[in-house]
């Protein structure tokens, strides 16, 4: 499990569980699951149209989710942001299907980028991974507390020249960009996952935003950890551990938190 062709996996692995953690908090706070599933699907076809140009994946990756940010924000504006964004998921996996009907070569990575592929991080991949894992870091640093701000308190952010407009555009490129780092490692239908299971679960928990973010982080990290480690022992998709573990930290931190109201009570009584 942790010879030295799983080394690049783990590393890998542990900087986008981070990085996931840190923006799926602001997912969670800020309402945007949708969001959150709909631009990992919309990244596919980016894959598939590198494929054909004979490019690297992740390039197209960051354009197709780029210009997912754009068409939402834009769609958006023109009305309600779950409609935008329904808009945006099923123009892209159109445009996908016709990329992918353009080419058989792409049909075998087509599993790997829906559902991950733990053993598919190279030497040519990592480096990318952890650039962009960095330039999120910074980003987080930069805008935590005008978008912690925008996300807990619109009114006052207003109030103190916080733009929302701005603050939306920065999350979603942010959001985008941890999207196309993730989805050939953990795939595109468990980007989500990460994204959301862990933060939900710490927001369960405890109502300190900066114990959430520890919390989001530590559980991210376990998730991400243990997947990959029973995906090594059975052969089994790390996508379907991933997604296991993700909803069963939730469906615990939640049954925990409906527990420990109960037994406040008992004693109020």
């Amino acid at each position: 499990m942790f010879s030295s062709f799983m080394i690049n996996t783990w590393i890998a692995a542990t900087a986008i569980a981070f990085v996931a953690a840190f923006i799926g908090f602001f997912v969670v706070v800020r309402r945007s699951a949708f969001a959150a599933h709909a631009l990992p699907l919309g990244a596919f076809p980016g894959a598939a149209a590198a494929n054909l140009l004979g490019i690297d994946p992740l390039i197209g990756l960051l354009v197709f989710v780029g210009m997912g940010v754009l068409l939402l924000r834009q769609l958006v504006r023109m009305g309600r942001r779950d409609v935008g964004t329904g808009l945006v998921l099923v123009l892209f996996l159109g445009v996908g299907a016709l990329l992918l009907s353009m080419t058989s070569a792409y049909a075998p990575a087509v599993f790997s980028l829906l559902f991950g592929e733990v053993l598919g991080v190279s030497d040519a991949d990592l480096w990318p991974i952890l650039g962009i894992c960095a330039l999120v870091v910074t980003g987080i640093a930069l805008y935590f507390r005008p978008l912690l701000l925008d996300s807990t308190f619109p009114d006052l952010a207003a109030l103190q020249g916080i733009r929302a407009a701005r603050m939306d555009l920065v999350f979603l490129t942010l959001l985008a960009l941890v999207t196309a780092t993730a989805l050939p490692v953990v795939g595109a239908f468990l980007v989500f996952t990460l994204l959301v299971g862990p933060p939900a679960a710490a927001q369960a928990l405890s109502g300190n935003p900066m114990r959430v973010l520890v919390l989001s982080v530590v559980f991210a990290e376990g998730c991400i950890w243990s997947a990959i480690a029973l995906s090594y022992w059975t052969n089994w998709p790390i996508g379907f551990f991933v997604g296991t573990i993700g909803a069963g930290l939730f469906t615990v931190a939640r049954s925990y938190r409906h527990w420990n109201q109960r037994q406040r009570n008992f004693v109020v009584l």
